[in-house]
């Protein structure tokens, strides 16, 4: 079955330094990912609540936070060349508590998968008709499913070509709507809505790319160097804030209203209409890819059962375009955003045990010079479990400054301070499987 089915894409082994990939190739996705039409729906949103440069601003401070969770979390998949989920196991999370990580990862994006399958559909059927919304649902999650199933290989030629169309379309729906007025006056005039504060607007801006921050080892482990990772972060967060979000500030301004999607599509028709389907079609992607890897992780440490990478892809985008189909996910995004709270703290337990505590730092290194994983990691690591939940809980309640920072920086401090007290210690010893001979591909540029 899994030979048959897709590529497992080295969903719990260490990617080899030969099946690895340019900075640009993999700058490409991550540009996807940033300028996605949720980036364009949140510059509407700030556009319609500020002037364009305090909207730049909050841009700007959002997009540097996003910047350094990414950077510090890509570099260490980079080095490890591990996914996400299965790097916890040695980042302060241990064999146990990377389970729950990649359940988390795993019902979190597919739930946004789920949902951003049915915002395409809602576009394929009001551009082609002839189907009812919920086949196109189905037909675009499986559309989907079937690109996720051969892996980051597949994703990046989709990437080269949804990513300069979808930029060339933004810039035809919005020209065609801006050329009717004055620039100068639209980055000079007022917010046109009720208004937004500069800390409002970098907390849309940080919080609304969190979860695909923290998720970033799963993309830089095909990265070749540290220095890589940098570059294509600092390329793709800049640009994708800057050019996608900055439109989207100007096109509220120029029609005074946040509810962009309706004009664009109205204004320009079937151009409109495809700006949707690919800003949302290069992220989905991505939320399918990663909930795979989470699930992978799950079963294989939960259960001890090795699953295909493509299997179970598949099963989730079969899922979750079902669910899509029935209108059922809708009922679950208050869920969907309070699990995002989660997420922020294991970002920051991760760089502080890697970069400061380092406490299974040398396990990670000597078993990379030999190309393997280490041969044990800890079952689980309680000073972890409580920092995560009280990090966690001041992102959720503590309303002063940013929610999603609040709670990464309480849990880089708290794990910190835990490691230097001697009290980052694990509970019991987990064996690792021998898993080195189960990848079917090896992929390269």
């Amino acid at each position: 079955m899994a030979g048959q089915v897709g590529v497992d894409d080295y969903a719990l082994t260490r990617v080899p330094r030969d099946a690895r990939y340019s900075w640009w190739s993999v700058a490409v996705q991550r540009f996807g990912q940033v300028s996605a039409l949720s980036q364009f729906l949140l510059g509407s949103t700030l556009g319609f609540g500020m002037d364009f440069w305090t909207a730049f601003w909050a841009f700007t401070l959002g997009a540097v936070i996003l910047e350094l969770v990414s950077i510090g979390v890509g570099i260490i998949g980079a080095r490890e060349g591990l996914q996400t989920s299965l790097l916890t196991r040695w980042t302060g999370f241990g064999h146990g508590g990377s389970a729950v990580v990649g359940l988390a990862i795993g019902i979190s994006l597919i739930g946004w998968f789920g949902i951003q399958s049915g915002v395409s559909a809602q576009g394929l059927a009001s551009l082609i008709g002839v189907l009812p919304t919920w086949v196109w649902s189905l037909l675009f999650g499986l559309a989907v499913t079937f690109i996720v199933l051969w892996g980051f290989a597949s994703m990046k030629w989709v990437a080269y070509v949804t990513v300069p169309a979808f930029l060339v379309l933004v810039a035809w729906s919005i020209g065609s709507e801006l050329l009717n007025h004055d620039i100068g006056t639209l980055m000079t005039g007022p917010p046109p809505g009720p208004q937004l504060t500069l800390l409002e607007g970098t907390t849309l801006v940080a919080g609304g790319f969190i979860v695909g921050a923290v998720i970033t080892p799963d993309m830089t482990r095909f990265n070749r160097t540290s220095g890589d990772v940098v570059k294509q972060t600092v390329v793709g967060f800049t640009l994708g804030e800057y050019v996608i979000g900055l439109s989207g500030v100007l096109l509220a301004h120029a029609i005074r209203s946040d509810d962009i999607i309706t004009i664009v599509t109205s204004s320009v028709g079937w151009v409109g209409t495809l700006v949707i389907i690919l800003g949302t079609l290069k992220i989905n992607d991505w939320n399918l890819y990663s909930s795979g890897l989470g699930l992978v992780n799950f079963v294989g440490t939960v259960l001890g059962k090795r699953i295909n990478r493509a299997v179970a892809t598949l099963c989730l985008g079969v899922v979750g375009s079902v669910l899509a189909a029935g209108g059922i996910l809708d009922s679950f995004i208050g869920f969907l955003t309070v699990l995002g709270v989660a997420f922020p703290p294991i970002a920051g337990i991760m760089v502080a045990e890697y970069f400061v505590v380092k406490r299974w730092r040398g396990e990670l290194e000597a078993s990379r010079a030999a190309g393997r994983l280490p041969e044990s990691a800890p079952t689980w690591v309680p000073a972890t479990l409580v920092v995560w939940v009280v990090s966690a809980v001041i992102g959720y309640f503590v309303t002063w400054g940013l929610p999603s920072i609040n709670s990464l920086v309480a849990a880089f401090a708290l794990y910190t301070v835990a490691g230097k007290l001697g009290l980052v210690r694990g509970v019991g010893t987990s064996p690792t499987a021998d898993l080195s001979d189960t990848e079917l591909v090896s992929t390269k540029d």
